[in-house]
């Protein structure tokens, strides 16, 4: 209801010879009654407006008249108006207002990435970038998300989370997967150990066998770490489960070489996650696929699955090929598209052909 037709109704009151006026609204309102939905949605300022003018109208007057709602629904409206003014459950009470959830996140952040950093070093760190707030304030808010003061965190040790971010570029997992071969004796149980660095996802199978015995560790120790073709090199650390493979004299000589071994907590494979999921790509990408027949076979399965994963394969994570086959580089924009296939058509990978 809009001003000019409460205007009308008013003076229609105050003169007869408006009625018919009126009685020309009121038969708009009652076509459009046959219209409309059972029941109407009105946002709350167009509730209060109505309201209103039915307020300034009376109840008598408005029983006279023919509206969308009914008199006792406007002044209903009315009273609701009345009691949100007054409401103040929903305003912010006197005292200091709430830190920015900005703010709070920041110190948050450079208190959790920087555990020397004590309240004061936060607080002026944060008026650096045109934050300004109080030393308690800093204070409260670590507090309120469990983050104790600088001298606590220094000697609480680091999580696995920053550790691995600490050290990433010397970060090299180890794990086992068996695999069922077929063999004139039947099927025989093959153990596979490999390593996988982690920035660069470049995968090393270090050695094949039946028997994963102490010395034969050892020896892949002594292998992984020869000083001119050796694939650990000195200052690595090297990440393993609690295998019983992985033995004392195993992890001498890689220590004696320079490379730091550390044993994974216990049930916790989410910590050695590129290694479980190398293991699942070439499970399911190769192995799966095909029947084994002895041991040469998978090695040369296995040597195939590893050329394609490096050069030839897109990864996720690096949202790219670790090491690019020189074809892709060589490739004409416009040239035809060849297919290399590896293991008869298992493995594809296409490339343009050269200008």
């Amino acid at each position: 209801m809009n001003h000019r037709l409460f205007l009308l109704l008013i003076a229609a009151l105050l003169d007869p010879d408006r009625r018919k006026l009126i009685e020309l609204y009121e038969s708009q309102i009652d076509a459009l009654r046959t219209q409309i939905p059972e029941r109407l949605r009105f946002t709350q300022p167009q509730k209060a407006r109505m309201a209103q003018a039915a307020i300034a109208l009376g109840r008598k007057a408005l029983k006279e008249l023919s509206t969308i709602v009914t008199p006792d629904t406007f002044f209903r409206w009315y009273r609701e108006s009345v009691r949100e003014k007054w409401d103040y459950s929903k305003k912010r009470g006197p005292g200091r207002p709430n830190t920015k959830t900005e703010i709070e996140n920041l110190i948050v952040e450079f208190a959790n990435k920087n555990k020397t950093w004590g309240y004061s070093r936060l607080r002026e760190t944060l008026k650096q970038n045109g934050f300004v707030v109080a030393r308690n304030t800093v204070k409260n808010i670590l507090k309120k998300h469990g983050i104790t003061p600088t001298p606590q965190r220094i000697k609480n040790s680091p999580s696995w989370a920053e550790f691995t971010q600490t050290h990433w570029e010397a970060l090299v997992g180890t794990d086992f997967f068996t695999w069922e071969v077929l063999t004139p004796f039947g099927l025989i149980t093959y153990y596979v150990l490999f390593f996988i660095r982690y920035k660069t996802r470049e995968v090393h199978i270090a050695g094949i066998t039946i028997h994963p015995d102490g010395d034969w560790m050892r020896q892949v120790a002594k292998n992984l770490t020869m000083s001119e073709w050796g694939w650990l090199k000195k200052g690595q650390i090297v990440l393993h489960d609690r295998g019983s493979q992985y033995c004392a004299s195993f992890r001498r000589v890689l220590n004696n070489e320079g490379i730091k071994t550390l044993m994974l907590p216990y049930r916790s494979p989410n910590l050695n996650a590129y290694a479980e999921r190398w293991v699942r790509s070439v499970k399911e990408e190769c192995l799966s696929r095909m029947i084994i027949l002895g041991e040469p076979m998978l090695r040369r399965v296995l040597k195939e699955y590893l050329n394609h994963y490096h050069s030839e394969r897109n990864h996720q994570g690096l949202i790219a090929i670790p090491f690019p086959a020189s074809e892709i580089a060589r490739g004409s924009p416009t040239g035809k598209i060849l297919c290399r296939q590896r293991l008869g058509g298992l493995l594809n990978f296409y490339y343009r052909e050269p200008a």
